[in-house]
């Protein structure tokens, strides 16, 4: 059997204030047109079955049009007549049981496909093939049952096929998120696993794949690495990465060693930098050792002209004679910087799960009440 999978699309993620001509936040729309890319990519493979692998959505709670780009996307699949299983992610799983998921109704409108969203492991057959699906679960204990309880449903006679969108201390991570679950990757136990979460395709070993994200969320995806769809051969095992193209850039421009360099020649020198950054890109620009007043002084008029074909063009100054560079999380990062925090902390005598567990709870109300 031939499966086509994608991997982390974060419909709704927006950031960065421009917008497109209808008003639409541009890397909102970026996300969207990248998701709709990779569908359309898996459907060209003729596949026998489409896996979508959670965090579809960045948000347990998307918006009318997030909601309508995923359904679109679903009708396309089911009109070439392609079977489909899709898992829900940390990032479109809800923090609080009973709140409701947004694949509760795409599973009610297309009762054709298979959807894993209910905080429970299942399994689906699958003509020559057993897919286990463990979604997101509330904590690492219930997914190490799920996974438990997957390994001993394993077909003896047909292939069996994981999903399951976890972190593995196997891969180096790229930053810290909200509502992860880490397991070890001795922990999942089949034939041929595919995975969600990590936006950099990955094999963590034989058998054992990360599909990767559709397009680059961030500087710290390794935005040189190309975001796409993966195809696995059930029968042979061999998992092929398919690139989209055009999506936009995440440029790194050269740093500029600014130490010693006056007002003028700091301007100079980022001037020519900023000049250089391809058309509709998302750059940055180090300045290293540069001196708090030089930088004052830089002329924003003429910088922003420089790089006006860009969709954003960042300085990142790194000020001479500053001793830390102080830099705030991100909202959807407290929960699991939380738990950092507590495992570095002297708590004798304290109940450090439940501190570490109500920690992660009420950060995860705050952020989930702020969007």
């Amino acid at each position: 059997m031939l499966v086509a999978a994608l991997g982390d699309a974060h419909l709704g993620r927006s950031y960065y204030p421009a917008t497109t001509p209808e008003g639409v936040n541009q890397r909102e729309r970026d996300f969207e047109v990248s998701f709709e890319a990779a569908v359309d990519l898996a459907l060209a493979q003729e596949p026998d079955l489409v896996i979508w692998l959670g965090d579809i959505f960045d948000h347990p709670r998307p918006t009318y049009r997030s909601f309508r780009v995923a359904q679109r996307a679903l009708a396309r699949i089911r009109d070439h007549g392609r079977v489909a299983v899709v898992i829900s992610g940390n990032h479109d799983t809800p923090r609080l049981p009973g709140t409701g998921s947004p694949y509760s109704a795409l599973a009610d409108a297309f009762p054709m496909f298979h959807f894993a969203h209910r905080l429970a492991y299942e399994r689906i057959e699958l003509p020559g093939l057993v897919v286990h699906a463990v979604p997101q679960m509330l904590t690492v204990e219930a997914t190490l049952e799920a996974l438990d309880e997957a390994d001993r449903s394993r077909s003896l006679d047909r292939v069996n096929l994981l999903l399951t969108h976890p972190r593995l201390p196997q891969v180096e991570p790229r930053h810290a998120d909200i509502n992860e679950i880490e397991v070890d990757a001795g922990s999942i136990r089949a034939d041929l696993v595919l995975l969600g979460h990590y936006h950099v395709h990955t094999q963590v070993r034989p058998g054992m794949w990360y599909a990767g994200s559709t397009d680059t969320f961030s500087f710290g995806d390794e935005p040189d690495r190309e975001k796409g769809v993966i195809t696995l051969d059930t029968d042979t095992g061999v998992c092929r990465h398919l690139p989209l193209t055009g999506q936009r850039p995440l440029v790194t421009l050269p740093t500029v060693e600014a130490l010693g360099l006056g007002p003028d020649e700091l301007a100079q020198a980022v001037l020519e930098r900023v000049s250089e950054v391809p058309p509709g890109a998302v750059a940055r620009l180090y300045l290293e050792g540069v001196d708090p007043e030089a930088y004052r002084l830089l002329p924003a008029d003429a910088i922003r002209e420089a790089h006006r074909d860009a969709l954003v063009c960042r300085l990142e100054p790194q000020f001479a004679g500053v001793e830390a560079n102080v830099q705030l999380p991100e909202l959807d990062a407290m929960p699991a910087q939380w738990a950092r925090y507590v495992r570095g902390q002297d708590l004798t005598g304290y109940d450090r799960d439940r501190i570490d567990r109500l920690g992660r709870e009420y950060l995860g109300r705050a952020v989930e009440g702020s969007r």
